[in-house]
């Protein structure tokens, strides 16, 4: 059911995660025209949380944030015709769904709402895998009959194809459960265009739009390397996406909004949390090396030329299970003899909790933010962060922080911790494997309650697809000058699952050669030491000057079993940049300051 009116299809984002900004809603809803408001709630960690609150009331499961914004916009959007899409049902769509319509009786008003629902697969396994399916872990490749887990939730990723019947239907507010993240925005785009399931372009540029669009304000300056160029970043606006019926689309904000929108802002987001150059979605497979990017005007960047192959013939899975328990305490040392403190505190710890084997797991990490002749008591403080992980909640909670506490007075001079008494808290564990899509039963519920089945996207065609060309410039040699690699690079890191992603790009064709020859897997190894003994991929998008390094396992089983400060891997791309590099004098240009 394509709307013939508008040939630009406007597609607004106000949400990256559950958490973000409450307001963003109303802005992009008062702040200028849009056609749909979407809004993304969902990550692999979400889905624990939101897992967690379901066992507590079985009427939960979903984003309540959202009701809040719709709350606020609701009324305004029917007015204007504005339509919601959004992944806020995470794993109890239906219930969301219940309470929009009450939400929408008590204020008075009449909206369509639909919802999804499909991607429970959980009481499915058992089958799936009595029929061959061996639900192997995308990276160890382990089988999970062999992993001897139990898992508590298994959502398959759903595409778009659901969300454009919801919408034929009439629906004013779609609610969707774990559908990628693109397809918020290539759901109302193939509606509003009449775009058919193999137009493997038009729908690949979509799901590049819907992967610019889903993190929010970090398309428009936020978390971007040269921060220092955008303007406003105190408040930045949402990102909004103009589509075209051929599937190119320009990127941009609300005029007078805080922020940037400009082809370093959106490159920085096309890289984040991203693998190889083939994009994988439910709807079709986007080549990442096809995009061109434009600086059309300001806070205007075109996107066009993005190739699409067809749709895969299995789609993800994101399986839980439940790890154990987990606590952590972090001693401050300070002064002299830092790493002696630490290893009296270690080794005091353990003999009095019977020793580090009483436990699954322990991570110990000294951090060295002590500095020589210190300006101040905190320039003088190093940081002993030890975690405990075991399936015996006992051993890690009260039991192990009191240990702490209790050495107090009788270990090494300055004792003093970053945090009180601490309990133990349960994590999950992401387990990522593929399945049939034919093992998919997607439906649409109406407002009525009718139920639409949504069939699975399958193709036998085949499509030859050629990169974009490479810049052509010459490798710079001459003069040398030592500095931070961020200088004049810049990176945006990631999570996905048990892995992480550094995306780099230069920001002229010189640069990139230079980056292309230097920065090896080797050499990315010698720069960041926690990737040494890894696994380490390097992929090449020379039409965005970028490169991508996937490193598999830094993360351990997941961001809510990883040990790491830093378990999304969200600091990564700038302790990369911070690594100093002999970079040749007449790259130096590119440096944001240079005059």
């Amino acid at each position: 059911m394509a709307n013939e009116a508008k040939p630009v299809l406007r597609v607004a984002n106000c949400s990256g995660f559950y958490g973000d900004r409450l307001s963003a809603a109303r802005e992009m809803v008062e702040g200028g025209p849009i056609d749909f408001l979407t809004g993304d709630y969902l990550a692999e960690l979400t889905l624990l949380i939101l897992w967690k609150m379901k066992q507590k009331d079985s009427e939960g499961g979903y984003a309540r944030t959202f009701l809040k914004q719709m709350e606020e916009v609701l009324g305004t959007c029917l007015d204007k015709g504005i339509k919601i899409v959004t992944n806020a049902g995470g794993l109890n769509p239906a219930a969301l769904a219940v309470r929009m319509r009450a939400l929408a009786d008590g204020l008075g008003l009449q909206a369509n709402i639909a919802h999804i629902e499909g991607d429970d697969i959980l009481a499915k396994l058992p089958g799936l895998q009595a029929g061959g399916e061996e639900l192997a872990h995308l990276d160890s490749g382990q089988p999970l009959a062999a992993s001897g887990i139990q898992p508590i939730a298994a959502n398959a990723y759903l595409g778009a194809w659901g969300i454009v019947e919801a919408l034929n239907t009439g629906a004013d507010v779609v609610i969707c459960p774990r559908v990628t993240d693109a397809s918020v925005v290539v759901g109302p785009a193939a509606w509003h265009f009449g775009w058919g399931r193999s137009d493997w372009d038009r729908l690949a540029s979509s799901v590049v739009a819907g992967h610019i669009l889903e993190c929010g304000a970090q398309a428009t300056g936020g978390n971007y390397s040269f921060f220092q160029e955008v303007p406003g970043l105190e408040h930045p606006g949402f990102p909004i996406a103009e589509m075209h019926d051929d599937g190119s689309f320009i990127v941009t904000k609300h005029e007078g909004t805080g922020g940037l929108v400009s082809t370093g802002t959106v490159t920085a987001q096309l890289l984040y949390e991203i693998g190889s150059e083939r994009y994988l979605n439910p709807d079709v497979v986007a080549r990442f090396d096809t995009i061109e990017l434009e600086q059309e005007g300001p806070d205007r960047v075109r996107v066009s030329g993005v190739r699409g192959e067809p749709a895969p013939d299995t789609t993800k899975v994101c399986i839980n299970y439940l790890g154990g328990f987990r606590n952590t305490m972090t001693f401050v040392l300070t002064g002299l003899d830092i790493e002696k403190k630490a290893k009296l505190a270690e080794e005091a710890l353990f003999a009095e909790l019977g020793g580090k084997e009483q436990f699954d797991e322990v991570d110990v990490r000294l951090t060295r933010s002590d500095k020589e002749d210190p300006e101040s008591n905190e320039e003088a403080s190093a940081y002993l962060r030890v975690t405990v992980k075991d399936k015996d909640a006992q051993k890690v909670g009260r039991a192990f922080s009191a240990k702490v506490v209790e050495m107090a007075l009788a270990n090494y001079p300055g004792f003093h911790m970053a945090s009180g008494l601490s309990s133990e808290n349960a994590f999950g564990v992401y387990w990522p494997a593929l399945v049939p899509v034919d093992a998919i039963d997607e439906v649409v519920v109406t407002h009525d309650g009718s139920r639409i089945p949504v069939p699975p996207v399958k193709s036998d065609e085949s499509v030859t697809v050629e990169p974009a060309s490479t810049p052509a410039a010459a490798l710079p040699t001459g003069p040398t000058t030592r500095v931070p690699l961020g200088t004049i690079f810049g990176a945006r890191s990631g999570d996905k699952g048990g892995n992480a992603n550094v995306g780099v790009w230069a920001r002229s064709d010189a640069a990139y050669a230079w980056l292309a020859d230097f920065l090896t897997v080797e050499r990315f190894k010698e720069l960041v030491r926690e990737a040494r003994d890894l696994e380490v991929l390097r992929y090449e998008l020379p039409n965005l000057r970028a490169l991508n390094f996937v490193i598999v396992g830094l993360l351990g089983e997941g961001v809510s079993s990883s040990t790491r400060p830093d378990p999304q891997a969200k600091s990564l791309g700038e302790y990369l940049r911070a690594k100093l590099v002999d970079l040749p004098q007449e790259l130096l240009a590119d440096a944001p300051d240079a005059s």
